[in-house]
């Protein structure tokens, strides 16, 4: 474990601060909280500044670990990770999931392993009993998401990208450090191996351009730094001009869908109201509802798609019924009524 000189001295103060801030934003304090801990430089700093935080405001931390097993380190990630926890004298928790790597190609298994780490998540924290997990997302993170969603044809408000503050299955999930730079994170890491002795893992995919992320920032970033070297704060503070406006047209959006004849459960709703609202509102309350049942946000191809067939169909369904796939999912209607299968 670290000496007391560690923790009186260690630590970025306005890392510290936004992780406090994140944490006081919530409506009710919570007692336990976790941190996403991969054993990468970004989430072993925000655990590092958990703890420094839990132990001065008074939370209980706790460390996930998800074991993919993509990795032919991923045993040995998972042990250096329960390593820093034990540095940290917090509790550490893995969950192991499975990917047919042979099955998911490029962007595919980037999502199949985010559904499966989300879902690891919320096994964790039920076992933990808590509800709420720090994520390590940081500016770059940001920009780079802004990035994707735009050339992937995402609205106004998928160009909102991460959120501060967002929920699936359950859980609240908190980024704190949206606003602070990578290359300050690594500045803590390397600060943190010559006190401790534990440095952080390098995970390959993060360079491989296989994947779109590693994509953007291997071969694009280094173009856009070189001829527009503020562009992640651009995109940053576009992201959240943009989460700006995505709370206006939620709140436009939730009204429309109340009146939808929503089920209780909010996972189905009436075609024929739906079909009366105007074009932008339907295409609005659509993308509302599958936030609201945890799902991805479509491509604008995709969402045209189904409003097309929705379009399409008897207003009571008795001509046809739809199924539309979606992720994991199958967006269905029967009998004039649209819901999740």
């Amino acid at each position: 474990m670290l000496d007391a000189a560690f923790w009186s001295t260690f630590g970025s103060s306005s890392m510290c601060q936004a992780i406090s801030r994140s944490l006081a934003a919530l409506p009710r304090r919570p007692e336990r909280i976790a941190v996403a801990l991969s054993g990468g430089a970004d989430s072993a700093m925000l655990a590092v500044h958990a703890a420094i935080v839990a132990r001065r405001e008074g939370y209980e931390l706790h460390c996930f670990h998800v074991h993919h097993g993509l990795q032919a380190h991923a045993d040995a990630w998972q042990d250096h990770a329960h390593q820093l926890a034990r540095l940290l004298n917090v509790p550490s928790h893995t969950r192991c999931v499975q990917i047919d790597a042979r099955k998911e190609k490029g962007d595919g298994i980037e999502s199949a392993a985010r559904d499966a780490r989300y879902a690891a998540f919320a096994e964790l924290a039920a076992h933990a009993r808590l509800d709420h997990i720090l994520l390590a997302h940081h500016r770059s993170d940001q920009a780079e998401t802004v990035l994707l969603r735009l050339l992937r044809g995402a609205g106004p408000t998928g160009l909102a990208a991460m959120a501060p503050y967002s929920e699936r299955l359950g859980i609240g999930y908190l980024r704190p450090w949206l606003d602070i730079e990578r290359a300050d994170i690594l500045l803590e890491a390397q600060a943190f191996a010559r006190l401790s002795g534990w440095a952080p893992v390098q995970d390959p995919t993060n360079r491989d351009a296989r994947y779109a992320r590693a994509a953007v920032r291997e071969r694009l970033a280094p173009e856009l730094n070189a001829r527009w070297p503020g562009w992640r704060e651009t995109l940053a503070r576009h992201a959240r001009q943009s989460g700006e406006l995505r709370d206006i047209l939620e709140e436009v959006a939730a009204d429309d869908f109340a009146r939808l004849s929503p089920s209780p459960d909010g996972k189905s709703f009436s075609l024929a109201q739906w079909r009366d609202l105007a074009p932008g509102r339907q295409a609005l309350v659509l993308r509302y509802w599958l936030a609201q049942c945890g799902l991805r946000m479509p491509t604008d191809a995709r969402l045209r798609e189904l409003m097309r067939q929705m379009r399409g169909l008897h207003a009571l369904g008795h001509d046809r019924n739809m199924r539309v796939r979606h992720g994991q999912a199958s967006i269905v209607c029967v009998r004039g009524r649209v819901f999740i299968e």
